[in-house]
């Protein structure tokens, strides 16, 4: 931060602002002009003062935007400003000027570009085989059977459907990071909306999953279709995978507060404990394929219903997924 007075001197400096201008200990700043400690220019050599000019501003201005420059180790620095008026449209009696790092933008930056180039890729797979298979079904109608014609449609439709879940789970991903999601939460039966998953998810399967219910296992509040997608994601996530079979358990628990506990057991090579934490982040897939936001969106929903989910070992030696869900309305304000 730095503060100028109405004769453009510097007034007050902290040490960050210091360090980002590259001052030394020895350099004088306060009562020094602010073009002498302001050394910031953009990319044609022109400096802050030259190009905001604040004290020849309209008399309604009120501040200046952030803006992006280089200090003298050509490092990116941020800036915006508030000019201070002593009265209404008045002349500029002193300046309050912010500087932060440009790092985190550039991380920023780069997190952007590797979604776009996460996205891209999942879009293209999908989308290459759509147009193959739409082409030789265009060129060569009359030379295929009606059985290649069905497989071929069957592998577009498939390939569309895959490119419908990666575009909803995008939308999830983005209402989840701007807390744009939007819920319907009642009082839901938990062990009806478990049972439907388990019931869907093995008639798309060959792996045996044992569903154990506890007869007291009271309603969850929870918006079903959401409660219902995060069981989905997990349990599908055991069945692709983990090995062997697959159990689900549903019962009432104490977690500090009234929960029902959702706990997905396999039999597989589990999950270490020093990346169990990372699961739960964007694009995670440990090389096992797929767009590595499901687990992301899972944990997304269920900290917005105020549950909670963790990861343990099974007592197979398989991965534990562990889901503890509120009872009652307990979303963060």
């Amino acid at each position: 931060m730095i503060g100028v007075d109405t004769d453009g001197a510097v007034t007050v400096i902290n040490t960050q602002a210091r360090s980002m201008l590259g001052l030394g200990p020895g350099d004088e700043a306060v009562g020094v002009r602010l073009e002498e400690v302001l050394r910031l220019q953009d990319q044609e050599g022109r400096s802050w003062l030259d190009v905001n000019r604040p004290y020849d501003t309209l008399a309604t201005v009120r501040g200046i935007p952030e803006q992006s420059w280089l200090n003298p180790r050509a490092e990116e620095i941020l800036t915006t400003a508030r000019l201070v008026r002593d009265e209404r449209l008045g002349p500029v009696t002193g300046i309050a000027i912010a500087l932060r790092s440009g790092r985190g933008r550039a991380r920023l930056d780069r997190e952007r570009s590797d979604l776009v180039a996460t996205v891209a890729h999942e879009l293209r797979s999908p989308l290459t085989g759509v147009k193959g298979f739409v082409q030789a079904l265009l060129n060569r109608w009359d030379k295929l059977s009606d059985d290649q014609r069905k497989l071929m449609l069957t592998t577009v439709n498939a390939d569309a459907d895959r490119l419908t879940r990666l575009i909803a789970e995008l939308l999830d991903v983005a209402r989840i990071d701007t807390g744009r999601l939007q819920l319907y939460p009642r009082e839901c039966p938990a062990d009806v909306l478990v049972g439907r998953v388990v019931e869907s998810v093995s008639h798309s399967t060959s792996r045996e999953i044992h569903l154990d219910v506890d007869p007291s296992t009271p309603e969850v509040f929870a918006d079903p279709d959401k409660f219902t997608q995060v069981v989905t994601n997990v349990l599908e996530n055991a069945v692709r995978h983990g090995e062997g079979r697959v159990d689900v358990s549903v019962a009432p628990h104490d977690a500090g507060w009234p929960a029902v506990r959702v706990v997905v057991e396999d039999e597989g090579e589990g999950i270490p404990e020093e990346i169990r934490n990372r699961v739960f982040t964007k694009f995670w897939t440990l090389g096992r394929g797929g767009s590595g936001l499901g687990m992301y969106i899972v944990g997304g929903l269920t900290r917005a219903h105020g549950g909670v989910i963790t990861i343990a070992d099974a007592t197979s030696g398989g991965a534990r997924v562990i889901i503890d869900w509120p009872q009652e309305d307990l979303r963060p304000d």
